[in-house]
């Protein structure tokens, strides 16, 4: 069955960088749109950026110039890099795998999620 798997969360000092990675197995990845979640305590799941098959990029204006998706296709992989990080972008962090190859930005368009990557950043 379908598997995304996330790593790379961890406690950092604001200003700070990580870097997430998702890998996905049992998915034709290459056809498929791929997102960056976030779910703070308390708080809604919120896209945090998205990417097409075709490499066209979103991201919430809350961490545009900051983080950056990408995806290496040979490698199954999506990333998201994320600098200058806050105090703020704690959360967990959650991929997601849409099946339509566009540029999902509901939830309700991704089908697979992974288990979630915990992203502390401390003041």
């Amino acid at each position: 069955q379908v598997q995304l798997v996330e790593s790379g969360g961890g406690l950092v000092q604001a200003g700070g960088s990580l870097r997430l990675s998702c890998a996905a197995s049992r998915l034709p990845f290459s056809s498929y749109a791929m997102g960056w979640f976030r779910q703070a305590p308390g708080k809604e799941r919120e896209l945090v950026a998205a990417i097409s098959s075709g490499g066209s990029t979103y991201y919430a204006d809350s961490v545009k110039g900051r983080f950056t998706i990408s995806r290496d296709n040979a490698k199954n992989t999506v990333y998201l890099q994320m600098n200058s990080l806050k105090p703020e972008d704690t959360a967990v962090y959650y991929c997601a795998a849409a099946p339509r190859g566009g540029r999902p930005v509901q939830k309700n368009e991704y089908a697979y999620w992974g288990q979630g990557t915990q992203v502390t950043v401390s003041s």
